[in-house]
């Protein structure tokens, strides 16, 4: 179905003519599940180009204390603001206050436009949009750093380059699965006698309607582009709602996403920005709008499992938490599991949706290639590698960030306070900013039996337990029991052994979480490849979708078709 608006086609156009050829090769990335990405990660000058890292960090020093311009925007500008990074700076940003009525009368009124543009169309501008935000990663990195917590070269990666490449992994699957049925066919059936029926038929994706995107406040790009991108490349008007504390990444992305749409040709209220104070509700009240068609969602279970039982109106694509779990049975490189295991403890000082929360060893102990380890003699162990990890301040601040918020540093302290044998859990010295909050991970054994209540409630943060258990079978029976009830991200296995090996894949297929297996080297499991790894998996109670995969985006659009009767060919 053509554009109405000539000079929209024409940008449009354009774009798509400039991106065709990564566009193609994305598509067939999704395909071969190998290791590519479109937006190197290093936030190198030879990459990115002398002054590149300069510039990022002046155009974000010139974002703080000010309005944030958003052209055109509708709204009460330099109404809403408040981030506070937690390295301790007030950024002082304010953005436009838009009340949730009023959000969504102007992207569906926006989005009857760039309904009507092609799938081509519109997955050149979409290209056009992450071309601009790669250009834009050094600021994006300070944005995401000062809101998050996230260490600079972490924020840098995930918010950036990472970010991106999931992103266009959204828009891929979006773009092949609208062109999976031809524009239009040529449809005939013989006749006994005379000539056969012939009949014209087109056949035009739609999208379903206005898509909000709740975003979170650790991961604001990297868990939101996949949302963004697979509603804008299917024909919808997304509404971004960040969360109240990880407002400036995602404004930064609006503003390219409305620079470029507007240069198209089409309405940049096709995307637009729904920040509130923190302590707001406009994301209950926008996703049981009736227009609400599609809500993206990454955050806590309670707020998740709300969405999916009352926005019935509309598809739900959640990201939720969950007991990501790692079954120990044995090692033949225990040193490098150590080491393995305690970098994925410490990553942004565990407050990644992916990082392991229960270890479950044996009570007769782990056999390795340093003898048989019982859990205390494990968590000993593994407490002394997070020490070795964290011992220089530069390295730690390097690898934790900081804690992003008052509740985090509250379930720390909870955690403490358990009893039993611990390890880890202080508080650590950043060596650039008194006011970030640190704290080593911390490690407690717990009794399969008796603290089964404890395990078996989600601890977000960097909290993991040593869980001693009867045997590896009974280890197996709990990583299916906790996690098919609660859900989980992630599940790891450390096993010599191909029996326990092959059980551990079927429990986790039992429970539907992704397995990682004898991770002992520089992959770790709380780390997740664009174009390779499935994120969340949508069968177990942790997320209701994918990043990405067909069904991602397949409910985000209709498929309608129209029919006439063939016209005569001329001359015949």
């Amino acid at each position: 179905m053509p554009s109405p608006d000539a000079t929209a086609t024409t940008g449009a156009a354009d774009f798509f003519a400039r991106h065709e050829t990564l566009l193609s090769r994305a598509s067939a990335e999704i395909t071969a599940r190998g290791f590519w990405s479109a937006y190197p990660e290093s936030p190198s000058r030879s990459v990115y180009g002398d002054g590149a890292a300069e510039a990022g960090e002046a155009a974000f020093e010139a974002r703080l204390g000010r309005p944030f311009a958003l052209p055109g925007h509708p709204g009460e500008a330099g109404a809403v603001g408040g981030e506070v990074s937690p390295y301790g700076r007030t950024l002082g940003v304010t953005y436009p206050a838009l009340a949730p009525a009023d959000a969504v009368a102007a992207a569906k009124a926006a989005g009857r436009s760039w309904r009507r543009a092609t799938p081509d169309e519109r997955a050149g501008v979409a290209a056009e949009i992450l071309a601009r935000l790669n250009a834009a990663s050094f600021e994006m990195a300070h944005a995401v750093h000062h809101t998050t917590g996230q260490p600079f070269v972490m924020a840098f990666q995930a918010g950036g380059p990472n970010a991106q490449d999931r992103g266009l992994e959204a828009v891929a699957y979006a773009w092949a699965e609208q062109k999976r049925h031809p524009a239009a066919a040529r449809w005939e059936k013989p006749a006994r006698k005379g000539e056969p029926t012939v009949l014209e038929k087109t056949f035009t994706p739609l999208g379903a309607g206005v898509s909000l995107l709740v975003a979170c406040n650790t991961f604001p790009t990297w868990n939101g582009y996949p949302g963004l991108f697979a509603s804008l490349v299917t024909g919808n008007p997304v509404i971004v709602k960040p969360h109240p504390g990880a407002v400036l990444p995602l404004a930064i992305s609006v503003g390219l996403a409305r620079e470029v749409l507007a240069e198209a040709g089409f309405d940049p209220d096709v995307v637009l920005l729904a920040a509130e104070e923190a302590g707001g509700r406009s994301a209950a009240e926008l996703a049981v709008h009736p227009d609400v068609r599609i809500v993206d969602f990454t955050g806590s279970s309670e707020f998740g499992t709300w969405l999916e039982r009352n926005a019935l109106q509309a598809a739900v694509y959640t990201e939720k938490a969950g007991l990501n779990t790692v079954v120990l049975d044995s090692t033949d490189d225990y040193k490098g599991l150590l080491r393995n295991l305690s970098f994925s403890l410490s990553l942004y000082s565990g407050q990644m949706c992916t990082t392991p929360q229960n270890l479950y060893v044996p009570r007769e102990g782990l056999a390795t290639d340093q003898g048989v380890k019982t859990p205390a003699e494990f968590g000993a162990d593994l407490g002394a590698a997070l020490d070795k990890l964290l011992g220089d301040p530069e390295r730690a601040a390097g690898t934790l960030g900081a804690l992003v918020g008052a509740p985090v540093v509250e379930r720390v302290e909870r955690a403490a306070k358990l009893g039993g044998t611990s390890w880890g859990g202080q508080a650590l010295v950043h060596p650039s900013s008194e006011a970030a909050v640190q704290r080593s991970p911390l490690v407690t054994l717990l009794d399969a039996d008796a603290d089964a209540e404890t395990y078996r409630s989600e601890w977000f943060g960097p909290i993991s337990f040593v869980v001693a258990t009867d045997s590896t079978d009974h280890s197996l029976a709990l990583f299916r029991e906790t996690v098919g009830e609660h859900g989980a991200l992630t599940a790891t296995v450390h096993s010599t052994s191909e029996d326990v090996l092959e059980r551990a894949r079927e429990a986790a297929l039992e429970a539907g979480v992704h397995l990682a297996e004898n991770f002992t080297g520089s992959v770790f499991v709380n780390q997740s490849a664009a174009f390779s790894d499935f994120h969340g998996s949508a069968a177990n109670p942790a997320a209701s979708a994918t990043l990405t995969d067909p069904a991602f985006v397949t409910g985000r659009f209709h498929t309608l078709q129209s029919r006439r009767p063939a016209r005569p060919v001329r001359g015949a």
